[in-house]
């Protein structure tokens, strides 16, 4: 399955056999379910926006075979982590037998739709090319990425993207006008399976369409037209109380707009200026302690010095 997009450099140094590269996440600036193939895989039409917060991996080349670590216990480790997963199918796609360690070190809140995982298997792409010096092409990773996580895609992309079928089509979109994020993850968290099983009861399209609105808004580089436009087809079938809460949190902060990411359950609020946004943090955070001020970006990963 072809994806439309063209190559670009990743500035990633390797040091002899270790690389530590950081994974960033992603929020939805919009997202709309569109339909559902007879395969069972619904289809989206998103806005996808890369943001600083990020886990770190660290990769060394040696020994022979693959393993991956985390220090989190609720992280699995084997054939269905996706950094293995993705490492894998690298290897397979060099035709070349894997001598390597991966380190994970979480800092992306679980079950979020923060895409922590897809980012993290985006990054292990990026360096293994590099590390590699297999030279594949953007849309070669792309094309790997999709085999693991719909949302892997975009994250070996990075930036601003309209995100449409189940991500594998991509079409560049423009940044964020600048600005701030709070992102806050409430204690309770979202099953991808168990919301889509929801919207599937509730008709399965969406009724609205979030991505329109915020495509034109993004054209006009207007960060409170973008927060007004924002939306999320999620969050309007699963209702979360907590969710409507840190909204309302975060817009009595002076928020431009806020909104659920992918299927949840964390909640983003964009500001114009740090300092209400680190007022907004600290409110948040007695709360709830999953709560970080971070920057919207352009890259899907970057080096530690």
């Amino acid at each position: 399955m072809g994806i439309a997009v063209p190559r670009m450099a990743v500035p990633i140094l390797l040091w002899g056999m270790v690389m530590r590269i950081k994974a960033y996440a992603k929020i939805n600036l919009a997202l709309d379910i569109t339909g559902r193939r007879e395969d069972g895989y619904h289809l989206l039409d998103m806005v996808m926006h890369t943001i600083s917060l990020c886990d770190i991996l660290t990769l060394r080349q040696g020994g022979d075979g693959l393993s991956v670590t985390c220090g989190r216990t609720d992280v699995p480790c084997g054939e269905e982590n996706t950094v293995y997963r993705a490492a894998e199918a690298f290897f397979r796609e060099i035709g070349q037998r894997p001598n390597l360690s991966i380190e994970i070190e979480k800092r992306i809140p679980s079950q979020a739709g923060l895409a922590g995982g897809s980012a993290d298997a985006a990054a292990a792409l990026h360096a293994l090319n590099r590390m590699y010096r297999a030279e594949l092409p953007l849309e070669t990773l792309c094309e790997i990425g999709l085999t693991v996580g719909a949302d892997v895609p975009f994250c070996v992309w990075g930036g601003s993207a309209r995100v449409q079928g189940i991500g594998e089509r991509l079409e560049r979109a423009p940044l964020l006008p600048g600005g701030w994020l709070v992102v806050c993850k409430p204690p309770v968290g979202v099953n991808t399976k168990e919301a889509y099983r929801l919207a599937d009861a509730q008709g399965g399209s969406s009724a609205s369409r979030h991505t329109a609105k915020v495509m034109e808004a993004l054209s006009r580089g207007n960060l409170a037209e973008v927060g007004a436009s924002l939306g999320n087809a999620f969050e309007d079938i699963l209702q979360l109380p907590e969710v409507e809460t840190i909204k309302a949190g975060m817009r009595g902060c002076g928020a431009q707009g806020a909104c659920m990411t992918g299927s949840g359950s964390a909640v983003y609020g964009l500001f114009d200026r740090e300092e209400p946004a680190v007022a907004c943090k600290e409110r948040l955070q007695g709360r709830y302690p999953e709560t970080f001020v971070c920057l919207p970006i352009s890259t899907p990963v970057d080096v530690l010095e």
